[in-house]
């Protein structure tokens, strides 16, 4: 099922929408915290995003360049400002298309349609994992935080996504390694505290203090 995220500061347009695009069989969300759209994006891993222009805190404009820095998602503008200006800088700001406001709900159902089928008929969607306002991107291996992007390595990369698909649960020190090195045979136990030192530090620069907690002789968790 479609996930569709909708960044509507008009709650009778929002709703609207909703219930529309429901019937649909799509998913939908509405934005709850316009000071925090990108952390919601993230959390939901939507499909397509409708945005509209003009909304607190930061505008459309703002939020899409932000997903845009960890995600190639679909975004399709919504707005009464529909002079050639806020289409062209719809655009040049990553959205993939711009429908002006009022709008038809039967217009806007064929676009997103369209929008879709061109997007994922031959390929996933992003997959991304949020937690405590970090956003690993499974699709590129990278963190995100804040204004920080990290590349990680490729261990660095199967800690973060085994304890952030278990947040809030310990995994064990076996199966870390279990999922780290797999096709070796004989793997020294003081390797995985290694490569968990090194993934903290890196955690550390970047503001993320105490991301990962230890459960003496259990394991690690987020949490």
């Amino acid at each position: 099922m479609y996930k569709i995220f909708i960044v509507e500061d008009d709650k009778t347009i929002g709703n609207v929408l909703e219930k529309h695009l429901k019937t649909w069989g799509w998913d939908c969300r509405l934005a709850e915290d316009f000071s925090e759209i990108l952390l919601e994006f993230a959390a939901y891993a939507p499909h397509l995003v409708l945005m509209d222009i003009s909304l607190p805190f930061y505008n459309g404009y703002h939020w899409c360049d932000e997903i845009r820095k960890i995600s190639k998602v679909p975004i399709i503008f919504l707005s009464s400002a529909s002079d050639n200006m806020n289409v062209v800088m719809a655009v040049s700001m990553g959205g993939d298309d711009f429908i002006a406001k009022p709008f038809d709900l039967n217009v806007l159902t064929a676009k997103i349609q369209a929008m879709l089928r061109r997007t994922y008929d031959f390929s996933g969607g992003t997959h991304l994992l949020e937690h405590k306002g970090a956003i690993l991107n499974v699709d590129d291996g990278t963190l995100t935080y804040k204004e920080e992007k990290l590349e990680l390595t490729k261990n660095d990369f199967r800690i973060l996504r085994i304890l952030m698909e278990n947040k809030g649960k310990i995994v064990s020190r076996d199966r870390l390694m279990e999922e780290l090195w797999a096709t070796d045979c004989f793997v020294d136990e003081n390797t995985l505290t290694v490569n968990m030192t090194r993934l903290r530090r890196k955690l550390e620069n970047i503001g993320l203090d105490q991301f990962i907690r230890t459960k003496k002789g259990v394991g690690y968790l987020i949490g």
